[in-house]
């Protein structure tokens, strides 16, 4: 019993830990990144050219383009986008505009994700212009070994063939640098988030030269970000030392990056970008070309600008001659099917890590596409959920099964176990050894009735994490008032579940006491979970018991909706399937507090004649 009681009390303390980290740790840093996103934001933002950070003693290679520095004004996205002659980008999921000055890819809009659910949400603005708030773009572009030649740069106007880039119909930018040197640049747009950029240099001058291709991301000030350990968010790369290695994935956080101190990788092939909790902005070179990948950031004047980039090998162009280099740029949704049909098409290695699908990748994956499956065949992903919550519950019924048979038969043997602990006191070697002989002359093992709650643990935290970090879950409706899965329970008691004529106001840490019906539920159910056993007989015990459905209500009432149903499902279930076990095995069902068995009644010997 003493170990049962050191379980429980192990288990309160851990939920006291976790509720004081978020609120006296996780909740004033959030505080502060929300403040400094804010100061951020609000700085004046435009572009003028520096020296690129950390390449000042740089000889082997040419420098590529600098990131941007802040100078006093900034301007309306709109009117950023109005300051340049543009090539309008018409996709079949996307829309934007092409930079003719720079050409630069500055202007990406998803037009079939909007911020919020509410109808008149704004579509998610993935890319925007530098000189408006919060600049994001790719750029490509060549750099040369001498400082003699020119070559393209942020400020260069190119010339277009057409109007209009749409899937199947690519646009060819010019640009004429005087010396002999024509460049060109060939983008074209698949039916979905991937382009793809071809560079061509023709050398009609008398005198070679040797040019380096580039791709870069650039993203000035820091993005919000949900801060959680669960989901990284920020720059990050997959990299190979050789063309048939797998790849390693790379991440350094935004703030892990320091002025004058890029991270430089070599790698063949690979790619880099910038993620988001749903969005993902990556460059891709050739699978077999050697390139030299960089992460770095710099500071002052304005909000941090971060910038990833790689820059591809020397290629010697000798006159009359022509050289070309080809790269793909993804900009937008990190849809998982999409994401692995990309990764085998352009064998990109370890796309599919761009999710962060965690350590139980080999779990989280695989119950993403049997809800993505059972989805087809419901029509409701909230359905497909609970559905494959009962075929988890039928493949673990007979080790739930074998559970409680185990933990019947070490509740059998708490009467010898005491007598041990009273005839051995402190020897506690003494008592592990015949504690061990006991478990072995019975048959019991003592871990058998902990394996199912082990097996569950990681099927809990990989549906949370598919819950949290898909995009197909985003804004899912369920039944009734959910209307997004991934969002918590938008009901309070604090307004009679919005029967009241007011709103809740933002709590901030105390959010933690604004539940809704869906956590409330799951709290219920736990408790009627808990009913079904002998109440312990321990009077402290009782209490924690008591006391742990209210303490799981408030702590699941800021997750995610469809983890709370979840959850509430699975008690329901797991009350079924105990209610079956427990008549099955002829078992009283409830019934108070436990009490020791009573002594045979002794017979009165009968009188002799």
């Amino acid at each position: 019993m003493s170990d049962q009681k050191n379980l429980i009390i192990a288990i309160a303390l851990s939920v006291a830990i976790l509720l004081g980290f978020q609120l006296l740790v996780e909740a004033p840093k959030q505080e502060r990144l929300r403040q400094q996103q804010a100061v951020q934001q609000s700085e004046q933002q435009a572009s003028v050219p520096q020296p690129s950070p950390g390449q000042e003693g740089t000889t082997a290679l040419p420098q590529l383009p600098s990131l941007a520095q802040q100078v006093a004004e900034t301007i309306t996205r709109e009117k950023a986008l109005a300051a340049a002659p543009r090539v309008k980008i018409e996709g079949k999921r996307l829309v934007g505009s092409l930079n003719l000055v720079g050409g630069r890819i500055d202007d990406i809009t998803l037009p079939e994700y909007k911020e919020t659910i509410k109808p008149d949400s704004q579509p998610i603005h993935l890319l925007s212009p530098a000189g408006g708030p919060s600049p994001y773009y790719a750029e490509f572009g060549w750099t040369a070994a001498g400082s003699g030649v020119a070559v393209p740069d942020g400020q260069t106007r190119w010339t277009a063939d057409r109007d209009v880039l749409r899937p199947g119909q690519p646009v060819t930018l010019t640009w004429d640098n005087g010396q002999g040197l024509v460049f060109t640049r060939v983008i074209n747009l698949d039916d979905n988030y991937l382009f793809t950029v071809t560079q061509k240099v023709e050398n009609r001058g008398g005198a070679a030269v040797t040019l380096f291709p580039y791709a870069l991301a650039s993203r000035h000030g820091l993005p919000k970000t949900d801060g959680l350990y669960i989901l990284y968010e920020g720059p990050l790369g997959v990299f190979r030392d050789a063309a048939g290695d797998e790849g390693t994935k790379q991440e350094h956080a935004y703030g892990d990056l320091a002025p004058g101190e890029p991270v430089e990788v070599n790698s063949v092939g690979g790619w880099i970008g910038f993620t988001d909790k749903y969005w993902l902005t990556a460059l891709v070179p050739a699978p077999e070309q050697n390139v030299k990948a960089r992460f770095t950031v710099a500071k002052g004047n304005g909000p941090d600008r971060f910038q990833v980039d790689y820059l591809g090998g020397g290629q010697q162009l000798e006159p009359g001659k022509s050289i070309e280099s080809t790269s793909l740029l993804f900009a937008g949704a990190k849809e998982v099917k999409l994401i692995d049909r990309y990764e085998e098409q352009h064998r990109i290695p370890r796309f599919e890590l761009a999710i962060d699908w965690g350590w139980f990748h080999f779990l989280t994956k695989p119950m993403f596409h049997a809800i993505d499956f059972l989805k087809g065949l419901l029509g409701n992903i909230g359905l497909a959920m609970l559905a494959l919550t009962v075929i988890v519950k039928l493949i673990f019924f007979p080790l739930a099964y074998k559970s409680y048979v185990a933990m019947s038969a070490m509740k059998k043997l708490q009467p010898e176990m005491q007598k041990l602990r009273e005839r051995y006191g402190e020897n506690r070697e003494m008592m592990q050894k015949e504690l061990m002989a006991l478990y072995k002359r019975e048959k019991v093992n003592p871990a058998a009735g902990c394996l199912p709650i082990l097996l569950q643990i990681p099927v809990f935290f990989a549906l949370y994490k598919v819950l949290y970090i898909t995009i197909e879950l985003r804004h899912a409706p369920f039944y009734g008032w959910i209307r997004d899965l991934s969002a918590p329970d938008p009901t309070s008691w604090l307004n009679g579940f919005g029967l009241l004529p007011w709103s809740v106001p933002d709590l901030g840490p105390l959010a933690i006491i604004s539940i809704g019906v869906w956590p409330i539920l799951m709290g219920i159910s736990m408790w009627a979970q808990m009913k079904m056993n002998p109440t312990p007989p321990d009077p402290v015990q009782q209490k924690i018991f008591a006391l742990m459905p209210v303490v799981f209500t408030f702590m699941l009432g800021s997750f995610a909706a469809g983890l709370v149903i979840y959850w509430t499902w699975n008690n329901l279930l797991s009350i079924l399937q105990q209610y079956v076990i427990m008549k099955r095995m002829g078992v009283k069902i409830g019934g108070g507090a436990e009490k020791p068995e009573p002594a045979p009644a002794k017979v009165a010997a009968k009188p002799k004649k």
